[in-house]
């Protein structure tokens, strides 16, 4: 008996936090998209005035909006722990950024983990699944200049044009730097068997813990906003010019940070988890590893191959930390080397406070001409 009613007080414990940060939650984007989107709308006449300023302005309220996503994760106790090379000097450079994708819960973690990066999240261009556009995050993402991305071969060619015209239109003129995509194409749990029915008929490597990517966006990407091509590798000069209104010719992109994400005894968290936070306090582990662009090839059958090989080496990496709990040592060196990735909680708390102020300001705005004309 004393057992079912220790069951019975932690169960409700459970259900009472989820319902409190739901509520919390719930709130937070009330008061935040809101005042995102109406503050764009009452930016405009600078954005047509000088529209370098107004994407400065956009971009620090945008890493406003993923602080506060971050803050979701941190207060349940959902932490990162940051392995391989660091990233930070790379702030300020272009780069492009493939990931491995288990679960919703990755978009999380890199809101979380790259909070710290410098300038990186507010000049950044995500490529996500068309439906995320649906979701209370969409508007937002689209207003930022993020791409939508529709999946299936009946959509993916046209797809792919649509990416280098909004590429061209809005990563240089947007003053981005860092483009991050999902090279897999989908999540883990739903693409795995269908990878490994197309490794075993190729003679492909057979992959447990990621799948074999695409090709295409990744492609698109690196002609579009690489540099020039040398030999079938890419080069030091911008392939195209976009000058930014300052006159000066963007370099293009320098570098592809690989990023691998683990959770431990590989249960991926998803959105939901961030948001009830029903999950006990959880490490996830995240490996960088940084190539210079000049390494990578842009035709299709060496990309392929270097593509595959990255990928090749996200298995090795996710089954030795799930093995030993650890990834393993860069080569020549006997012991890796992992750093807690930390949030400013005074900021956190700002940034929040704010969200709600800001709130409380357009509500009363509004009531106040509501109240005029009614």
């Amino acid at each position: 008996m004393a057992q079912l009613l220790e069951g019975a007080r932690k169960l409700g414990w459970v259900l009472l936090n989820a319902f409190l940060r739901f509520i919390f939650v719930f709130i937070n984007n009330c008061v935040a998209i809101p005042s995102y989107c109406l503050y764009c709308i009452l930016l405009q006449p600078l954005r047509i005035m000088d529209s370098r300023y107004f994407w400065l302005i956009e971009g620090i309220m945008f890493k406003w909006m993923l602080a506060m996503v971050s803050l979701w994760g941190w207060v349940a106790g959902y932490t990162v722990m940051e392995w391989g090379d660091d990233v930070r000097p790379l702030s300020e450079e272009e780069a492009m950024v493939i990931v491995n994708h288990q679960a919703t819960g990755d978009v999380c973690t890199l809101m979380m983990c790259l909070q710290d990066k410098g300038t990186v999240v507010r000049k950044m261009m995500w490529l996500m699944d068309h439906v995320f556009k649906y979701t209370n995050f969409g508007l937002v993402s689209l207003i930022h200049g993020d791409f939508f991305i529709r999946q299936g071969k009946a959509y993916r060619d046209k797809q792919l044009i649509y990416l280098k015209d909004h590429l061209d239109r809005y990563y240089r003129s947007r003053d981005r730097k860092w483009i991050v995509l999902f090279p897999e194409g989908g999540f883990l749990r739903k693409r795995r068997e269908t990878s490994q029915a197309f490794a075993k008929k190729n003679s492909l490597p057979p992959l447990t813990h990621v799948t074999l990517p695409r090709l295409g966006a990744t492609q698109v990407i690196l002609k579009t906003l690489g540099p020039q091509q040398e030999n079938g590798s890419l080069g030091k000069e911008a392939s195209t010019v976009h000058p930014r209104q300052s006159g000066s010719k963007p370099k293009g992109l320098q570098w592809v940070v690989d990023v691998t994400i683990a959770y431990p005894k590989a249960r991926p968290m998803d959105i939901q988890t961030w948001i009830f936070g029903y999950r006990p306090p959880t490490v996830t582990h995240v490996h960088y590893r940084v190539y210079p662009i000049k390494e990578v090839p842009v035709e299709t059958k060496p990309l392929t191959d270097w593509l595959y090989q990255r990928f090749v080496e996200k298995e090795d990496l996710l089954a030795h930390f799930y093995e030993t709990g650890a990834f393993p040592p860069p080569k020549g060196q006997k012991e890796a080397v992992s750093r807690a990735m930390t949030l400013d909680p005074v900021r956190l708390c700002l940034i929040q406070s704010l969200a709600f102020a800001s709130g409380y300001l357009w509500y009363s705005v509004l009531q106040y001409f509501y109240c005029c004309l009614f």
